[in-house]
């Protein structure tokens, strides 16, 4: 196993990472930055009408999203079982 072929793996590794933590952080970061405008115009400071969009909002995106997202962490995974004897050897 030569050191291009670890870095390799582990640039794969982080880029499916990212990935996956994007897709459930971006829609709940767009829906907290219109409940924070809502509640500066309307001067309401409650800690749960910024928590509770947010939440919903990333239980819909998982459950929308999350078929292709198992479908990228096994292909991944097939992909790196298969090139096991390529790395070793």
């Amino acid at each position: 196993m030569t050191p291009d072929s670890v870095v390799t793996i582990f640039q794969q590794a982080l880029e499916v990472i990212l990935i996956l933590t994007l897709i459930t952080l971006i829609p709940a970061l767009l829906v907290g930055l219109l409940v924070s405008m809502f509640q500066a115009a309307t001067q309401i400071n409650e800690m749960t009408l910024s928590f509770i969009p947010k939440l919903i909002i990333t239980l819909v995106t998982l459950m929308a999203a999350g078929p292709w997202m198992l479908r990228l962490i096994l292909e991944y995974t097939t992909t790196l079982i298969h090139d096991i004897p390529y790395l070793i050897g």
